[in-house]
């Protein structure tokens, strides 16, 4: 079967608006753009304002990659190493704490519980590593409610001191405390803000100008006038949100932080994934080791097994997941909003999808579904 664009259009235009109001979609195959459109509207009730491919859509969790890239040119360069102790950039973070159950994002008031045999137990702060911060396997909680803090300095004092929720090292628990702590070691690594950090170490010398933070006050229109996708009717904010970071923690701690806030277009995402194909930024050995599994959990079950590299996730066997469709040595994020990066080295294959699905709210609407089947679509007949 022939590659054939307009199958993957028909797939895109039927979704809008019914899963997400706009889209941006750009795929690379061996070294070309072969598919960049854009879909749907910003303003979904009067469709006077088409998606163009100059639209920024809020990555939100896609942020990680970059923090994560930042991170590892950092270690090529001697600046710091992977296995060196956290508490050395930040020695705030150090001291015993407990394991102790958290906040649930999605159920406000209540909590995720933690393994009842070892709830309480006392945990060495100062034992973990860059490593474990980007592998997801630093005994962190998932997440934690830093918007609720009065101010910057207080988010970031609750970061810097929480509790654990289970024993660094002995599983991945996906967590955006983790990068937000590693943004927060960069800056004291350089002397420098996150964005300005990014921007020297990755997006420079990609040559990537419109993927930018956009920050400013969490509470108020930004000052830099960029086109954004809208997100959500924020129930904090009490408005809907265009320009301003999606996830509240990150808006709290000022619009940059290491696990959210970059806005940017799908093929200049596109052309960061492609970066780890061609060596272009990092060297072989480093990608390697950012996309070797680093905690093998042999007797996980396939389907619930979450695979972290540094940075990356990689591709799961579970056949509901965005990453099924492609080759074994795949790698990629997700973000909340409704984004995703994919790819897939065998097949030299780079996907960049970014949407604004949670304009309609929080709740699955089917747009997993979509993803996956999005994906099929693109390898259907790609030689």
């Amino acid at each position: 079967m022939s590659w054939d664009p307009a199958l993957l259009t028909e797939l895109l235009n039927s979704a809008v608006p019914r899963l997400f109001p706009a889209a941006q979609v750009a795929i690379r195959h061996r070294g070309k753009c072969i598919y960049s459109r854009a879909a749907g509207y910003l303003d979904p009730e009067t469709q006077c304002q088409p998606t163009t491919l100059a639209i920024c859509f809020d990555l939100a969790s896609l942020t990680k990659l970059y923090t994560a890239t930042a991170c590892m040119v950092l270690v090529e360069a001697g600046a710091l190493q992977l296995d060196q102790p956290v508490s050395l950039l930040l020695p705030e973070f150090q001291g015993s704490r407990p394991i102790a159950p958290y906040e649930d994002p999605l159920q406000p008031g209540k909590r995720i519980a933690v393994e009842p045999e070892i709830e309480g137990e006392l945990i060495p702060a100062g034992q973990v590593t860059v490593r474990q911060l980007l592998a997801h396997t630093a005994g962190l909680p998932a997440w934690r409610p830093l918007f609720r803090q009065p101010d910057a300095a207080s988010a970031r004092h609750m970061a810097l001191h929480t509790f654990f929720s289970y024993k660094p090292g002995s599983r991945v628990v996906y967590s955006d405390l983790g990068l937000i702590l590693l943004g927060l070691a960069l800056e004291r690594l350089s002397g420098a803000s996150l964005d300005q950090i990014l921007h020297a170490q990755v997006l420079r010398p990609l040559n990537l100008g419109q993927t930018r933070f956009c920050p400013g006050d969490p509470f108020h229109p930004p000052l830099a006038s960029v086109p954004c996708a809208p997100t959500e009717l924020c129930p904090w904010r009490r408005r809907r949100l265009q320009g301003q970071v999606h996830d509240e923690n990150a808006a709290r701690l000022g619009g940059i932080a290491g696990h959210a806030g970059l806005f940017a277009t799908a093929e200049e995402v596109a052309a960061f994934g492609e970066s780890f194909l061609t060596g272009s930024l990092l060297q072989p050995q480093t990608v390697r080791e950012m996309t070797r599994e680093q905690l093998p959990q042999p007797n996980a079950p396939q389907r619930g097994r979450e695979r972290r590299g540094l940075g990356f996730a990689l591709r799961s066997a579970d056949p509901l997941a965005s990453s099924y469709p492609f080759s074994p040595g795949a790698f990629g994020h997700t973000g909340f909003t409704g984004t995703s990066l994919w790819i897939d080295p065998e097949r030299e294959l780079v996907v960049a999808l970014l949407t604004n699905a949670v304009y309609h709210g929080r709740q699955e609407n089917g747009f997993q579904a979509f993803r996956v089947a999005f994906h099929q679509a693109i390898l259907r007949g790609l030689a």
